[in-house]
């Protein structure tokens, strides 16, 4: 994979690029998840999850902190380095970042079924076929009534109305997907099946050459 996943957030802190009105979106959802969640243990999952800019800050001003355990995989040491240094500097010890391949169902085998997904920057980098294969064990990942955050942009093809048939085949329910009009695509989609086991040993997606 080409490119430089450390510089690409720099958007985030431009007001008003599209990375900056995602990122808006998507912490809008999880806190409203968080807000929504039964009492008791939490377990949240992020994917690709760079320097945790979609759940860090979330998760630092919330009453739940302390009821979850999350696991940030993360490829880039880089941005390992910030999440970690993020989540340290709120107090979240239930907070890991891990370096590694995100794409590895191993990385998640000892915290799913997890109440909160997050798939946020993974559908935009992979082929179709592959963010099909996604939703599939995205039913594996999700608890029964968890949650699944992700995004893709809405330019054409727009591939968001397939995405959101393909988690239906899969058992999950919409809450929230962002219309073309907003200019940014942020989806979630509530699992009301039941969670399927996680296979051992699989490489879920691969990333596309920049």
């Amino acid at each position: 994979m080409s490119g430089d996943w450390y510089a690409w957030h720099d958007d985030y802190d431009r007001p008003g690029s599209s990375l900056a009105r995602r990122l808006t979106e998507v912490q809008a959802q999880v806190r409203a998840a968080l807000d929504q969640a039964p009492a008791g243990p939490l377990r949240v999952v992020s994917l690709c999850a760079g320097q945790g800019r979609d759940l860090i800050p979330v998760l630092a001003g919330h009453p739940r902190r302390d009821d979850v355990t999350a696991r940030l995989v993360e490829l880039d040491p880089r941005n390992a380095e910030v999440a970690t240094a993020a989540a340290q500097a709120a107090g979240l010890t239930g907070v890991q970042v891990v370096v590694g391949d995100a794409a590895a169902t191993d990385a998640y085998a000892d915290l799913v079924p997890a109440d909160l997904v997050l798939l946020c920057g993974v559908f935009g980098n992979v082929s179709d076929d592959d963010v099909r294969a996604i939703v599939g064990y995205s039913a594996a990942l999700c608890a029964s009534g968890g949650t699944v955050f992700w995004t893709r942009h809405r330019r054409e093809p727009d591939l968001v109305p397939a995405i959101c048939g393909w988690f239906a085949q899969e058992g999950f329910a919409p809450v929230a997907v962002s219309s073309p009009a907003d200019g940014v695509g942020v989806g979630v989609h509530r699992h009301v099946g039941r969670p399927r086991p996680l296979p051992a040993g699989v490489t879920m997606f691969r990333f596309l050459p920049r």
